[in-house]
């Protein structure tokens, strides 16, 4: 039952980074194995809470496999949960959570937390994709990281109370 847990502390505010995570139809462009993101649906909870239905195709070589999953956007918790819906997974779900440490000034510094347990529903699948899920897993935070840094800049860099470029 493979599962890994992440902290990454970032020079990006709490918000930006919520906001990088939130904007999933992106991820192909950066997120590794991702190679294609298409959201079914966007609708409210009974909590007033966005909730995304989305399909995510993920590849490496010739393996290429699509699932579904359900996405709840939190801001005023700053959490994002991800629900495993259908695909190749006998489970999946993955959160993160953003926390200011420092939101303002020349030293902005929030942290994230990334957390994702999953199975594959195939014991074959598992030993051909595990691996690489496995890596791409980890490098997930930091690609996130890399993102924020080109869309928002180098929030060390900027000047204080400069707000980043969009």
């Amino acid at each position: 039952m493979p599962s890994f847990t992440t902290t990454r502390r970032v020079r990006h505010r709490a918000l930006d980074m919520f906001a990088l995570v939130a904007d999933i139809e992106r991820y192909p462009e950066f997120v590794p194995l991702c190679t294609g993101l298409r959201v079914r649906k966007r609708s409210q909870d009974a909590a007033g809470r966005e909730v995304v239905l989305a399909d995510m195709s993920v590849g490496y070589r010739a393996i290429r496999e699509t699932f579904t999953s359900r996405v709840t956007l939190d801001p005023a918790k700053q959490e994002i949960l991800v629900e495993y819906v259908d695909g190749p997974f006998s489970r999946l779900v993955n959160r993160w959570t953003f926390v200011d440490l420092s939101p303002q000034g020349p030293a902005v510094q929030s942290k994230v937390d990334f957390f994702i347990d999953y199975e594959f529903r195939s014991r074959m699948l598992g030993m051909l994709m595990g691996a690489m899920f496995d890596t791409a897993f980890r490098r997930f935070a930091e690609a996130f990281e890399e993102r924020a840094d080109e869309v928002y800049g180098r929030a060390a860099s900027r000047p204080a109370g400069q707000e980043p470029q969009t």
